[in-house]
């Protein structure tokens, strides 16, 4: 049985905070701001796999107002996520994922957050793929005041 999912994040940015996107440290004069270490392509990774896998969000399994998960590392959330799909006897076909921001440039950085990925989805890196794209300098996003990402996932039960 083949099933689909799909997720979104969106943090707002702020100097004084590491930037964080697919467990890569991105130098930039701001970060996004989270309970967490906000990293929105993780986030939306681990919603996607969750809506397949048919286990709710990541805001049911890593509430923000537990301490426990105050400024951790999303990683070692996707980590646990991925604990809960083989759970379920789901594993990933493929994570199609998109990085929407302004600024910084993230082409660089994109083949270290595909293999940080696919080590922590436990699979191979041809399995994810990861772009990144801008708003045209329209809306908040255009303005760099906030960073979004969308993903989507095909697992397969085996």
């Amino acid at each position: 049985m083949f099933r689909i999912g799909q997720g979104y994040d969106l943090h707002r940015v702020a100097s004084g905070r590491g930037l964080f996107l697919g467990g890569v440290s991105i130098p930039w004069e701001k970060g996004l701001v989270g309970h967490s270490d906000a990293d929105v392509l993780i986030h939306a990774i681990m919603d996607a796999l969750l809506g397949a896998s048919g286990m709710g969000d990541i805001g049911q399994h890593f509430p923000e107002t537990d301490p426990a998960f105050k400024n951790v590392k999303s990683r070692d959330l996707l980590t646990e996520v991925i604990g809960l799909v083989e759970s379920k006897k789901f594993k990933i076909i493929n994570i199609d994922a998109t990085i929407i921001c302004q600024s910084p440039r993230l082409s660089e950085f994109i083949p270290k957050m595909i293999e940080n990925i696919a080590v922590d989805c436990k699979c191979e890196e041809s399995q994810v793929n990861i772009k990144a794209t801008t708003t045209e300098m329209m809306g908040f996003i255009g303005r760099s005041e906030g960073i979004a990402a969308q993903c989507s996932c095909l697992i397969e039960s085996f």
